[in-house]
């Protein structure tokens, strides 16, 4: 069940359903049947589930959805209460601690308060309907004594609207803006400073434009698969075509599964379209027939480059560390019917292949993925400062083997879904300075139809290679917060 777009209104105007017996969970501390209905109840055994064992809500919400039979406006509304309480869960936070004399929570008892926080503060369910449909999920999950103390705390929520909260809970503005602006737009701080910095010199009214960006909720976006650009597969989904990219296709409503299943299209966002085309559009000299995508895992840029690199009578091989996003990239590529290169689990650093093989690369590598938190709300909250720090240890290995892949005279295309300097300039920034064999190109140049990508210059600082680099955002473009930067071996 792909994220709906909009606001979705309750089922039954907000007034709980009763779930059938067979809904009940093993370990629930209830003795009877359910009290609570069974679309809240799919929603709180999400949020329980990233909190408890790190789940992946956009996996798991969709399989509990189809086993509990969910559709329609039921997994509509199941998907905003999820979606919806990841995203403001520091703003949440911020007010029951406000509204609670208790320091520390259960965490199914947190699970259920900021559950029905969302639903007092963010979506029109009514307020007895929210506090009363809470209390009898606490009762199902928590027992019977927690109960009142939800009934209590989420009373003290409904007194005022989500403004009137924030004014009270969250630091001064003029004196903490940092502060302010992590519990206006519910983010950990040090990813608020992260936005900050890469946005530049940017006025506080576009910082806070930015993190109010990755709260709203995204469209789902197809890269459609057909021979040349333009051409329209059999059957189109009901939406528009995206702004830059010539096979992208925003979808306005319904399922992507059988155009996915049908090998027509897959989900990726604009700007990964995008990203991947910039690569192909930089010109060589010499051969163009064999291209390498180097972390390829699921596979969507190397389902786009596949299709490109046969329109040219060029190859490409898809390599991934992990032999299961390997076999998903082959069977992502099988179903376009246009592969003919060869898909391989093998580590980017330590590339079983010649120095020099490739005229393309795509290194994609992993990255904290902070630009893509509008779809993954939750991994704000499961990242930090030191993730970073190790990821970009491992970018940089990978950027160094994607260089040393490439033929002299072909060209790199590092990507990431993140704005964060020490995951993008820095680290293409510290592998040029470390090589005589590396020309920065013009990325934004190169997409020069996209307005608004040149990263700006770091502060206190004369490197004119940033104003090289491209940053999508989603308060820019209305695509995830991808970074590009384009090398071409000397």
């Amino acid at each position: 069940m792909a994220e709906q777009t909009g606001r979705s209104r309750p089922s039954r105007s907000g007034q709980p359903q009763r779930s059938r017996p067979d809904n009940r969970r093993s370990g629930d501390p209830r003795t009877g049947p359910p009290r609570a209905d069974p679309v809240r109840h799919a929603a709180y055994d999400v949020l329980h589930a990233v909190g408890d064992r790190d789940a992946y809500a956009n996996l798991l919400l969709p399989a509990l959805l189809r086993e509990r039979g969910l559709t329609g406006r039921d997994a509509a509304f199941a998907t905003e209460l999820t979606y919806g309480t990841l995203r403001g869960r520091g703003t949440y936070d911020a007010i029951l601690a406000a509204c609670s004399d208790r320091d520390d929570l259960d965490p199914p008892v947190r699970d259920v308060l900021r559950l029905g926080t969302h639903q007092l503060l963010a979506t029109r369910v009514g307020s007895h309907a929210a506090v009363a449909t809470s209390v009898d999920l606490a009762k199902d999950v928590c027992g019977p004594r927690p109960s009142g103390f939800v009934n209590a705390v989420l009373r003290r929520v409904a007194t005022r609207d989500l403004d009137a909260w924030i004014d009270i809970v969250a630091p001064s503005q003029s004196q903490d803006p940092t502060g302010y602006l992590a519990v206006r737009h519910s983010y950990p701080r040090w990813i608020v400073e992260a936005f900050r910095d890469a946005l530049g010199d940017a006025s506080v009214a576009e910082i806070e434009n930015a993190l109010a960006a990755g709260n709203i909720r995204p469209y789902v976006v197809l890269a459609l698969t057909p021979a040349e650009p333009g051409e329209a597969p059999n059957v189109l989904p009901a939406g528009e075509p995206t702004r830059w990219s010539p096979y992208g296709f925003r979808l306005a409503a319904g399922d992507p599964a059988p155009l996915v299943a049908s090998g027509q299209a897959a989900v990726q966002d604009e700007a990964s379209q995008l990203a991947a085309l910039a690569l192909t559009r930089v010109g060589l000299s010499g051969p163009d027939k064999l291209w390498l995508d180097l972390c390829a895992g699921p596979g969507g840029k190397a389902r786009l480059l596949s299709g490109l690199a046969a329109g040219r009578g060029a190859r490409l091989v898809a390599s991934d560390i992990r032999p299961h996003r390997a076999r998903r990239v082959l069977e992502a590529l099988r179903r376009t019917q246009t592969h003919t290169g060869a898909v391989v689990a093998a580590d980017g650093r330590q590339v079983p292949w010649p120095s020099g093989t490739f005229d393309r690369v795509l290194a994609d590598v992993p990255c904290s993925g902070l630009g893509s938190l509008r779809r993954r709300p939750e991994a704000r909250w499961r990242k930090t400062p030191g993730d970073v720090k190790e990821l970009a240890v491992l970018q940089r290995e990978l950027l160094e083997a994607a260089i040393d892949s490439v033929r002299p005279g072909g060209v790199v295309a590092y990507v990431t879904c993140t704005p964060h300097l020490a995951e993008t300039r820095e680290v293409v920034a510290a592998v040029a300075d470390r090589r005589d064999d590396v020309t920065i190109l013009d990325a934004p140049a190169v997409l020069s139809e996209v307005p608004d990508l040149r990263c700006p210059e770091p502060r206190r600082s004369t490197d004119s290679r940033y104003r090289r680099f491209a940053q999508f955002w989603p308060h820019r473009h209305g695509t995830d917060a991808i970074f590009l930067a384009l090398l071409r071996r000397g």
